[in-house]
């Protein structure tokens, strides 16, 4: 494998990674939007902040790689990408902006109405990232992102068939591992309301996903051809027939009540389908005018590249380790968390 092979691998496990933490960020934001009114969607709001507020910030982690990796081994790529969808990207920037604060806002926030507000922009923000983000890479995807600066349309770029299925695939992705991780949350905070809560939403979001990609099979055909060949074929096919299967046995464990392993299978569903798409639109990195050598940084800068995510890794990998098995040991719960175990809903009393 070459060096640029290489580095377009890891750059897709960036990908993949930051798909899940953020992606279960952002699909617990679109959970809290769909909650419902104050008095029925409290109790999920309540699990959405004491999840995420130990680890949420630590997932844009993968953010940041991917933008170092991307414009520091690829900068063909990198440039082509931020000029041309630059709309669908400050867009999904504003989005990470807006969840950002409001999140960080409303849990100490005491006036209702307030907190009613910022829980809106909390919500509505989160279903910006995946969705605009995912257009973004439906363009590349689909080879409407030459390469060159500002090239390519600015609108069309992103939106477009593939593109919307992207985006629509990305929405479906953090909606079903968020769900999927919520339900191990409600057993850890002794919850069994919003177990069975979260085991249904996880089910409806597993069935949106097939729904999707079974319809996008259909769009891909007539918008990407290269992109549907590849998926129908080698690597392409069989990472998303694993994405298939693993989105099964993860609904099939929830709906069986065991929940050990079921975030491992959620986690290798969503990796499964990031790796489709990355391995179908071999060996382009911009399809179908950018190879994956062709669009590669120069070869030192390659090598060192390889060198510094090496150390990167040794150096922030152990600590995110070590994060999330604190908070998924409840070392890092707060001494309020005891509020969700306290309250129960009239047919738990």
């Amino acid at each position: 494998m070459s060096t640029a092979n290489l580095v377009a691998l890891v750059l897709l496990l960036l990908i993949a990674a930051y798909t899940c933490g953020g992606g279960a960020d952002f699909g617990a934001g679109i959970w809290d939007l769909f909650a419902g009114d104050k008095d029925r969607g409290a109790r999920p709001r309540e699990l959405v902040d004491y999840a995420m507020a130990p680890v949420w910030e630590a997932n844009n982690v993968w953010l940041v790689f991917i933008l170092v990796v991307t414009w520091t081994g690829f900068p063909p790529v990198f440039e082509a990408v931020v000029s041309t969808t630059w709309i669908a990207v400050t867009i999904a920037a504003l989005g990470l902006v807006l969840r950002g604060a409001a999140f960080a806002i409303r849990k100490p926030t005491q006036r209702v109405a307030r907190r009613r507000r910022l829980g809106l922009v909390f919500g509505v923000a989160s279903l910006l990232p995946p969705f605009f983000l995912g257009a973004a890479i439906g363009g590349v995807a689909s080879g409407r992102v030459p390469p060159g600066n500002r090239q390519g349309d600015p609108v069309t770029s992103w939106f477009n068939p593939t593109s919307v299925l992207f985006g629509l695939l990305g929405l479906g992705a953090a909606a079903f591992i968020a769900a999927a991780f919520l339900v191990s949350d409600a057993r850890r905070f002794q919850a069994p309301d919003m177990e069975t809560y979260f085991r249904k939403r996880s089910a409806v979001a597993a069935a949106y996903l097939l729904l999707t990609m079974g319809v996008g099979l259909i769009v891909v055909h007539e918008d990407a051809k290269t992109l549907y060949d590849g998926l129908t074929s080698g690597w392409g096919l069989a990472f998303a027939l694993i994405a298939v299967v693993l989105l099964f046995a993860t609904v099939l464990l929830l709906s069986r009540d065991i929940l050990r392993g079921t975030r491992i299978t959620a986690i290798a569903s969503v990796t499964s389908l990031v790796l489709a798409w990355g391995f179908a639109q071999r060996p382009y990195a911009l399809p179908t005018t950018l190879t994956i050598d062709d669009a590669a940084g120069d070869p030192n800068s390659m090598r060192w590249l390889v060198i510094v995510t090496i150390i990167a890794v040794l150096l922030i990998g152990p600590a995110l380790a070590l994060l999330y098995r604190l908070d998924l040991t409840d070392r890092l719960a707060a001494d309020h968390d005891e509020d969700l175990t306290e309250a129960r809903t009239p047919a738990d009393r």
